[in-house]
Formats: structure tokens, C-alpha cells, sequence
């Protein structure tokens, strides 16, 4: 990437692409391995910036399980899924916001802030961003039988996504980092997947693209 030219047809070819997402809203789903490889960490940062720079507005939604099942690990405490969602007691809710709004978000926030970036750091329940509702997990029975409700804790799914807190902070320039944890009707708190909150805030949004940069199930 030394040569000038090479650089230039870099440039030519991305120009199609800088003019049809000017001014519009991106929204990318982080997560995988990309969050913990520290040169994938910076490209990442540096992308998302660069964004910015050239008129795009990205919006980005993380994930966090692994580091979630890292720190209940080290507390002794076992991970448990039932079709492929995390079940979610009281204990286990208090790891899992404590991670990804108070670790894994301030850690991106002050990644793409290093690069150059204007990044702030959001959870569902600032500004009631993510309104959500209990999940309530059906599994399929057999021939015949009716399917299974089965109870997995603080699992929520998005009741309703208020965009207001974002498109105020976008109007300011600011890149918004949100957490995937959802607020209910009487203030409890919930984990949601967030492949499922990328898709709820880019359709609120109206965002151009919605990008999932992830490699494994959060």
C-alpha cells in the first residue's frame, strides 16, 4: 500500500461506493473474535472512523458472550444455553450488564476515541433506547404435542427501539456505541441477543445498511 498508485485505484474504486452512503446511517453489528484480537481491534476502530470522516454515520451495536462466560468462569459459575440462548438469572444479569455496558462498551468507546474518533457509550436503558419484554422460548415437542414454554431467565426481546438519544448524538457528530441490554415496562433489566438489536435499531433508523461483523454466536 506504499505505491501511489495502488492507493489511488483504491480511492477510484471506493468513490461509487463513498457517494451512495454519504450522509446515510450504518449500522454494524460487533462481535467474534475481531473484539479480542488487538490489530483486528484497531483496523476495526480505524474503519469506523474513517467512516465518519468521509460523511458515512455509523451506529455500532456488540456483542460480548464471550467475556461474559470468561468472567462467570471465574466466579465459579457455570454457563448454561437452551437453544442457543444464554440462561439468565438475577446473579447471571448483574455479570452480564457489569460486562458489556461497563467493560466491553467503554473499551470500544475509548478504542475508536484513540483513533481520532468521537465515540459515546449507550446501554438500552439510557434514554429508554431498548424498551423490551420478557422472552418467552418455545421448544418444538413431538408428533402431536404442543410446544414446550420454557423459562430462561432475564432473556428479553426488543419490545421497542427509541431512536431519539441516537439521532441527537449523530446530529452532534458523536459515533454512538450501544450495549445490547434492554429496559421493561417496570425498569428491570434484560440480555438480548445482539444480532437482534442491530436488526431493531437499523429498521428504526432507516439505516442504509445493517453490516454483522461477528464470527461467532453471541
Amino acid at each position: 500500500m506504499d505505491n501511489p498508485i495502488d492507493k489511488a485505484k483504491i480511492l477510484v474504486e471506493a468513490l461509487p461506493y463513498i457517494r451512495r452512503f454519504s450522509n446515510k446511517t450504518v449500522v454494524i453489528k460487533y462481535g467474534g473474535s475481531t473484539m479480542e484480537e488487538e490489530s483486528a481491534k484497531r483496523s476495526f476502530a480505524l474503519d469506523v472512523v474513517l467512516l465518519k470522516y468521509i460523511g458515512i454515520h455509523p451506529v455500532i451495536v456488540h456483542g460480548g458472550g464471550p467475556q461474559i462466560g470468561q468472567l462467570l468462569t471465574r466466579i465459579g459459575k457455570k454457563s448454561q444455553f437452551i437453544e442457543g440462548m444464554r440462561v439468565t438469572d438475577s446473579e447471571t444479569m448483574d455479570v452480564v450488564e457489569m460486562v458489556l455496558v461497563g467493560k466491553v462498551n467503554k473499551e470500544i468507546v475509548a478504542m475508536i476515541n484513540h483513533q481520532g474518533g468521537k465515540a459515546v457509550g449507550l446501554s438500552g436503558k439510557d434514554g429508554r433506547l431498548i424498551v423490551a419484554r420478557k422472552l418467552k422460548l418455545k421448544k418444538s415437542g413431538g408428533l402431536n404435542e404442543a410446544p414446550e414454554l420454557i423459562d430462561i431467565g432475564m432473556v428479553g426481546e426488543v419490545k421497542e427501539i427509541n431512536p431519539g438519544v441516537i439521532e441527537a448524538l449523530e446530529k452532534e457528530n458523536f459515533i454512538p456505541v450501544i450495549a445490547p441490554v434492554g429496559v421493561g415496562e417496570e425498569g428491570e433489566t434484560y440480555n438480548i441477543n445482539a444480532d437482534l438489536v442491530a436488526g431493531k435499531v437499523a429498521s428504526a433508523l432507516k439505516a442504509e445498511k445493517l453490516i454483522l461483523l461477528t464470527d461467532v454466536e453471541e
